[in-house]
């Protein structure tokens, strides 16, 4: 199997039990070795007593983000540390998106940045992920 379907495989076997991300009404939108971008919009339910996006929310989708990226190689991946850098608030009815990029990693590390951006496509926010994998590997099956 190449690295562009095993992404994929492994993006679908995730997506198939991700409760979190696809109940929060979570797309992912594409997926490829080492990179993912997912988008979400902004409900009622979302906002804050400030009337903005809960940085809760885009943290969290800024996570998936790196969670699909960080486990497009075949092996299970968790995050050791994240942390996020807020940059102008998201309003309801925006649209986010979160797109994630490897900056490195081998078969037990790596770290990873996801830019989330508005309707405007103006930056969000700005998150980095290190992850570790488990030593699991994705069972999929070649076909």
């Amino acid at each position: 199997m190449d690295a562009d379907a095993l992404a994929r495989a492994c993006a679908d076997a995730m997506w198939r039990d991700d409760r979190a991300s696809a109940g929060l009404g979570m797309r992912l939108e594409q997926v490829a070795p080492g990179r993912a971008r997912l988008s979400l919009a902004v409900n009622e339910a979302m906002v804050n007593g400030h009337g903005i996006c809960h940085g809760g929310f885009i943290f969290t989708l800024a996570d998936s983000a790196f969670a699909f990226a960080c486990n497009s190689h075949g092996l299970h991946a968790l995050a050791q540390h994240c942390s996020t850098t807020f940059i102008r608030p998201a309003h309801r009815g925006e649209t986010l998106v979160a797109g994630a990029v490897e900056r490195t990693g081998d078969a037990r590390a790596g770290i990873y940045d996801v830019r989330v951006t508005g309707g405007d496509r103006a930056v969000v926010a700005e998150f980095r992920g290190h992850s570790r994998t488990t030593g699991e590997i994705f069972q999929i099956a070649e076909g």
